[in-house]
């Protein structure tokens, strides 16, 4: 049966977008904006452009894409929408066109039942992928390509081994949701990610929104950050392009980020950050300290980091730059602040060649200024 001009693919264009009009789970659990959702794919897009001889991401009917955190769809929809037109002269044929992108290109893994629920009727217009309200005319099970199974913690000294949940928080029996995500309660990931959707999925893009943290049971309301056990799983599948949206506190480390913090600052493969000071520009309504940003990794094509920053309607400030400078180890997270870091160091230098108790006074001077280009929110 044909699709109809019912068939909502051109959902983003109707006015409201319904998955605008949705509430937030928690201020942990953020849905994404749509209009959010589409610049990530416009900057990975231009990214596959300039690796590929200027071709488009969404003329390839061979690429695999994975949300592995979804909650409202976005990412998937917004994908699907993209290859529906973008594969439209190699596959006339709407609902061949339709089959192909739905059971070879993309994936998804709810982080909740509801959410599950929620990312299959964004993508098929149907909760169960296999109805006859479905758009996807081959997928064999309710789930299709997005899938959901309760995960349970694994629980060592009152804390799960994977995420450092609070089992006084959240083991609470199978009525609640566990919030043990899937993608990363595991040690072999690629050997997961076969049992879910077969063998040999190697994925090309990476995309999501992850959970950003869970209550580690410390003092009061004491929260660990998880968001970058995303990150790093993603990472051991290698796929071509990751990109996530995550807070922007992993710049200055702590509780539980001095690593990954480590680790990113020193990869050339984060070829693209987009910071955004304030996260209520992108999320409305909702408080994080520090800001949330976007970033870009590319696994085959190492280099500078092209940096933005964003702030309310200010111009985005943009530089092409390595994320820590030669011999330092603080992330300047301003595009401004490196001349004055450049001057500061130049002075260093020259007074080395003063006596030495100017020079330590010079020294100190120094390292308080890079704290102070830093610490500037």
């Amino acid at each position: 049966m044909s699709i109809t001009l019912q068939t909502p693919f051109a959902l983003h264009g109707r006015n409201p977008d319904v998955l605008t009009c949705i509430a937030n789970l928690s201020s942990d659990e953020v849905f994404t904006p749509p209009e959010f959702a589409a610049r990530m794919l416009d900057l990975l897009a231009v990214a596959w452009a300039a690796d590929h001889g200027g071709a488009s991401l969404w003329a390839d009917p061979t690429v695999r894409f994975l949300d592995p955190c979804a909650k409202s769809g976005v990412f998937l929809r917004e994908i699907t929408s993209r290859l529906v037109e973008g594969l439209a002269g190699q596959m006339p044929d709407l609902q061949m066109r339709v089959n192909h992108i739905l059971t070879k290109q993309v994936f998804g893994i709810g982080i909740t039942h509801l959410t599950a629920l929620l990312a299959r009727r964004s993508v098929y217009c149907a909760r169960r992928a296999n109805s006859q309200h479905s758009i996807a005319k081959a997928l064999g099970t309710e789930a299709g390509h997005i899938w959901f199974e309760r995960t349970e913690h694994t629980w060592v000294n009152g804390k799960c081994s994977f995420c450092g949940a609070s089992q006084t928080a959240l083991d609470r029996g199978e009525a609640l949701e566990s919030h043990a995500y899937a993608f990363i309660h595991t040690d072999d990931i690629k050997t997961r990610m076969a049992e879910l959707f077969g063998e040999n999925m190697q994925f090309d893009v990476i995309i999501g929104n992850p959970p950003y943290q869970l209550s580690d049971g410390g003092h009061g309301m004491s929260a660990a950050p998880i968001y970058q056990k995303f990150v790093e799983q993603a990472k051991a599948l290698e796929p071509r392009y990751l990109t996530m949206v995550i807070p922007s506190r992993w710049f200055t480390g702590g509780k539980g980020l001095d690593e990954f913090r480590d680790s990113m600052l020193k990869d050339d493969r984060v070829r693209a950050i987009n910071d955004y000071l304030t996260a209520s520009d992108v999320f409305p309504g909702v408080g994080l300290k520090g800001g949330v940003c976007y970033f870009l990794w590319e696994r085959d094509n190492p280099g500078q980091c092209q940096v933005a920053t964003h702030f309310k309607d200010w111009p985005v400030s943009t530089a092409t730059r390595p994320l820590l400078e030669p011999g330092g180890d603080v992330f300047i997270r301003f595009n401004e602040g490196l001349s004055i870091l450049k001057k500061v160091v130049a002075q260093h230098s020259t007074a080395q060649h003063s006596t030495a108790q100017h020079s330590t006074a010079q020294h100190s001077t120094a390292q308080h200024s890079t704290a102070m280009i830093f610490r500037l929110h």
